[in-house]
């Protein structure tokens, strides 16, 4: 590999190694650039098979995009993760309570993660509709209640906590909402894996598309 190769070119060699690697998969033509940026992210080809997504996440999570609705993130690495010029064009707020400090002085005082009280606080501004889990399945579970008991409706949900306690029974929970209420879209994967690079690699792939669409 030449060191004199541009980001871009880096960038297109490895998308050209991942199509060559993955062969022949399933996935459609508006699923597979969120795959593949996954892969990119993590260079882990067990997401070519443990991805999920609701009917018709992507073009809903496009539509939300374009239609500026903010995001909500579990982690200020996923915050991090996404690129901002790109949210910019649409005129997306992106925002993280994780780390505020009345949410860990209430998170102390009832005895609960800083993660739930923080997708809290995200869920409570209506401006906002896009969540993206990477790390707690705390935050996970928290929203799947706010769906089933309080009525909120995400514009779409990227759930994909990572760990040993909690991450892939999160996840479950949120394929099993599909048959509750089905109008909630939702990105995920099975299993243990995720993390807040994943997460964020999730978003800038369908900033890409929003752009290009």
């Amino acid at each position: 590999m030449s060191v004199h190769l541009r980001p871009e070119e880096i960038e297109a060699e490895s998308f050209r190694i991942i199509d060559a690697e993955a062969g022949s998969h399933s996935w459609g033509p508006d699923q597979w650039p969120v795959v593949r940026r996954v892969i990119h992210t993590s260079a882990d080809f067990d997401y070519a098979r443990s991805m999920v997504f609701s009917p018709d996440a992507v073009p809903r999570a496009l539509a939300a995009l374009k239609a500026g609705r903010g995001i909500v993130t579990d982690t200020t690495m996923a915050l991090s993760g996404i690129a901002k010029p790109r949210l910019e064009r649409f005129g997306i707020s992106v925002s993280c309570f994780v780390a505020d400090p009345d949410v860990a002085r209430r998170a102390r005082e009832q005895g609960i993660t800083r993660s739930i009280l923080a997708l809290r606080a995200g869920a409570s501004d209506r401006g906002n509709g896009i969540f993206v889990i990477g790390n707690a399945p705390t935050a996970l579970f928290e929203l799947i209640r706010l769906v089933r008991e309080e009525g909120l409706r995400p514009d779409l949900v990227v759930g994909l906590p990572v760990g040993f306690v909690g991450a892939a029974e999160s996840k479950e929970a949120l394929l099993a909402l599909e048959h509750e209420v089905p109008e909630v879209p939702f990105i995920t994967n099975r299993g243990r894996k995720g993390g807040s690079n994943v997460a964020a690699a999730v978003v800038n792939a369908l900033l890409i598309m929003a752009m290009e669409g």
